[in-house]
């Protein structure tokens, strides 16, 4: 029976992995509509248990609901093979476009898909955190959280790992019970502030590793918000990159399937080949499942308590908040002029109302993308 719902997760996975578009809060939606809606595997509350624990752990949101998911349906076990598979085919996607960049010198195709994409990603974000809100947000002060965090990301143009212990620290003393307040937030807070210990080594491959296992444990958010702390490491503190370089990566992280921290394998190839792709995609990933293990059996066991849930509720609440500040930062390098407005538009009357598949719709807009962009010659692309 486990190792049928192994092969399920794995079958699952492979396919989100090659099919889902959009950034993790799209992946995340998806696989809301998937796997609550359509197949059952879970309940809608385990679902907002998931979304909300692993968007307050750091790391990438997407992979760790992915890891989150397996681990309910098919335990430790099924939680590596699932999180695994659901990386593997945009780590030979992107790895593959790498070298094919390395070996013709550039892709100049990329910038006129970016064009064309990044704003139906923002259309993505925004259906998504819809159906995120529908699913978990509930009274007045989730909607004060929810507010509050969308304010403080726009301000400090980031989001803020304090956010969320805070605002599941007040859910506790909200929804929960005072006198228990300091077993459940010691749970968590502990959880979220284990270090990774260094290690030490002159080897480009094992400065690539080190580099993306610190990207990995100790940044938080989605894999957008990763983007600062990778361009300043990545092209100012090791020189790895330029800054075009480096702008080509996100933007293959962003137009490929899967999570965007991918990027993470193309920065990883350009500075060391394969291997350097294969230690970058390892760093980036490995800090998810090791956090996601670690807090899943706690969760499943006190899940009922009521200061748990307090947690849960409140930081949820900063998820949706936070979300949509990174979709409207995202918005101004997406969109800058009324071509890429008028794809958002088109893009969210699709999902709202027909709710176009998101491979369709990132293959339509990548099109509208390569026809526009050289009549149009928008030198804003990728420069703001």
């Amino acid at each position: 029976m486990k190792s049928g719902r192994i092969q399920q997760v794995v079958h699952y996975f492979l396919r989100l992995g090659l099919l889902g578009f959009g950034g993790p809060v799209a992946l995340v939606g998806q696989m809301e509509r998937e796997l609550v809606t359509e197949r059952g595997w879970l309940t809608a509350e385990q679902m907002r248990e998931a979304i909300a624990v692993c968007q307050s752990l750091p790391g990438p949101l997407a992979i760790q609901v992915g890891i989150f998911i397996s681990y309910l349906r098919a335990g430790a076990r099924g939680a590596w093979a699932g999180g695994w598979a659901f990386i593997l085919p945009n780590f030979l996607i992107v790895a593959a476009l790498a070298a094919l960049y390395v070996h013709f010198g550039g892709l100049k195709p990329v910038t006129a898909i970016f064009y064309g994409v990044s704003p139906a990603v923002v259309a993505l974000i925004l259906h998504s955190c819809y159906r995120l809100v529908r699913l978990g947000m509930g009274d007045w002060l989730q909607w004060a959280l929810a507010a509050a965090c969308f304010v403080i990301t726009i301000w400090l143009q980031a989001e803020v790992a304090l956010l969320f212990i805070a605002a599941g620290v007040i859910g506790v003393l909200y929804y929960g019970t005072l006198w228990r307040h300091a077993s459940s937030s010691t749970l968590f807070s502990a959880t979220i502030a284990a270090p990774v210990a260094p290690v030490a080594s002159g080897s480009t491959l094992a400065k690539l590793l080190l580099f993306f296992l610190k990207a990995g444990a100790l940044t938080f958010g989605s894999g957008l918000v990763i983007v600062p702390f990778l361009q300043q490491g990545v092209v100012q503190q090791h020189g790895w990159l330029n800054e075009r370089d480096f702008l080509v990566a996100v933007a293959v992280g962003m137009i490929s399937p899967g999570p965007v921290v991918i990027t993470a394998t193309f920065v990883g190839y350009l500075v060391a080949g394969f291997w350097g792709a294969l230690a970058a995609t390892v760093g980036i990933f490995l800090p998810s499942f090791l956090l996601v293990l670690l807090v899943a059996p706690i969760l499943a066991r006190h899940r009922a308590d009521r200061n748990v849930q307090g947690f849960i509720k409140g930081a949820y609440a900063a998820a949706i908040g936070t979300i949509l500040g990174a979709c409207v930062l995202l918005g101004r390098i997406a969109i800058g002029d009324w071509f890429t407005m008028l794809i958002t538009a088109t893009a969210l009357l699709a999902l709202f109302r027909w709710k176009v598949s998101n491979p369709l719709l990132m293959a339509v807009t990548a099109a509208a993308g390569l026809i526009a962009f050289p009549l149009l010659h928008p030198a804003w692309v990728m420069v703001k």
